[in-house]
């Protein structure tokens, strides 16, 4: 399954690259995460492994993210009209993905952030899930990123707004 979501953020492309490769700030606008953590090599650099858990409800998935690409290395100064890339893999029980990410300058103060994702499912659940329910993918995908919006343009933290 594949699917491509945008959205646009009213940042600069630049700062918008710094928030996004900042884990420090992941908790505020990656909904459910409970733990980031590199395994080896450093958080956000090709070829870093990192286990990551995220809550849902009662409901927790363990999965290890590698990061292939990160384009340019150095996100800052970065040349006016080129493209920064966040590319990464995740493996969990069932289940591979890859998102590609891509931002570019919408304007002088406006960046478009470009997701293309890809799910491939094993198991007769994951599976299932897949052809059941693949509108759900995408959906989440589209929280995280206005949820990053709304972190990056407002300061919005998604665990004040959990009752």
């Amino acid at each position: 399954m594949k699917f491509t979501v945008s959205t646009e953020i009213a940042l600069p492309r630049e700062r918008v690259a710094q928030l996004l490769a900042d884990p420090a700030h992941l908790p505020m606008w990656l909904r459910g995460l409970v733990l980031h953590e590199p395994l080896n090599g450093m958080h956000g650099q090709v070829g870093t492994k990192s286990r990551v858990v995220f809550r849902t409800g009662r409901q927790e998935m363990e999965c290890t993210e590698t990061i292939t690409r990160r384009e340019p290395a150095d996100l800052h100064g970065i040349p006016s009209g080129s493209i920064v890339y966040f590319e990464r893999e995740i493996v969990a029980k069932g289940m591979w993905s890859a998102a590609r990410e891509r931002l570019t300058e919408a304007g002088p103060e406006t960046t478009l952030w470009v997701s293309e994702n890809e799910y491939r499912f094993s198991g007769l659940l994951m599976r299932l899930v897949g052809l059941l329910m693949p509108g759900s993918f995408r959906k989440q995908t589209r929280q995280h990123m206005q949820d990053f919006k709304a972190f990056a343009e407002y300061g919005t933290d998604v665990r004040e707004a959990r009752g």
